[in-house]
């Protein structure tokens, strides 16, 4: 007994220690592995994954995502120098291409390495809808989200170890929990967990492209075009993202918040 009570003292514990705040929302988030261990692994990935795919250069529209890029980095260093985190960016190595590949895709990796894929150009169709993609994905990597995902994922390993500690020598009870443990856990916490760090991310990166000078209203229309194009996406409970149409009734209630943000920042006309 007083084993099990160790366990989950240390876990408590963990949760305790490590935290760090989000500098968007002010709320304090896992932290479990720190961006020292981070950054480099994903600099590694991100250079890995470049040798591995064609990169396009000097196109009109690798040209338009490191512009992007760019205006949406410096929004977001103005944003959190403004905010009172002056150097939280310090350990970022911006960097954005364009890669050849027919997926309807974008992502930042931790510490701003950031890839579109030519895929989602059709979808994006100009730069405003571009700065709506790159700033949602610049969010991800702002508010820390992968490092969040890997915090809980370490929970719930230790919460599936302590319930194995707990039932040890019954394993009839240890398969039920093990199946119930991984069902409820992904259901009842880490799906809502993403899909909370999706909706997060919306917010954030409608503030950024506001700031950026883009009219983050386009946001909404970009959701709109990227719900078209789903075919037998599974129900929102069940999926990492939320619903499409919950985005855009997000985005469209976000967009006066994200225009008054901008003006704090003299941004008062905005690029469609």
């Amino acid at each position: 007994m007083k084993f099990k009570k160790s366990i989950a003292i240390l876990i408590i514990g963990m949760v305790v220690v490590a935290c760090s705040t989000n500098p968007f929302t002010g709320k304090q988030t896992l932290a479990l592995v720190p961006n020292s261990q981070i950054l480099p692994m994903a600099f590694q990935q991100y250079n890995e994954f470049l040798s591995e795919h064609k990169v396009v250069n000097n196109t009109s529209d690798a040209k338009m995502v490191k512009s992007v890029g760019q205006r949406i980095a410096t929004a977001a260093e103005r944003y959190l120098n403004a905010n009172g985190y002056a150097g939280y960016l310090k350990d970022y190595r911006w960097e954005y291409n364009l890669v050849q590949s027919p997926d309807i895709n974008a992502w930042c990796m931790p510490g701003g390495k950031i890839v579109v894929y030519t895929g989602i150009l059709p979808i994006t169709k100009n730069e405003a809808g571009l700065a709506a993609v790159m700033g949602h994905e610049v969010a991800h990597a702002l508010a820390n989200h992968g490092q969040q995902r890997m915090s809980a994922a370490q929970l719930q390993q230790l919460g599936a170890v302590a319930g194995n500690i707990a039932l040890a020598g019954d394993a009839e009870n240890q398969q039920i929990f093990n199946t119930a443990y991984g069902l409820g856990s992904n259901l009842g916490v880490m799906l809502p967990f993403s899909r909370s760090h999706e909706t997060e991310a919306d917010r954030i990166g409608l503030t950024l492209m506001a700031i950026a000078g883009y009219e983050p209203a386009v946001a909404a229309e970009l959701w709109q075009r990227m719900q078209a194009q789903e075919s037998g996406a599974p129900p929102e409970f069940l999926s990492t993202h939320p619903a499409s149409s919950t985005r855009i009734q997000n985005i469209q209630s976000w967009v006066t918040e994200a225009k008054a943000e901008a003006r704090k920042f003299g941004v008062t006309n905005f690029r469609r």
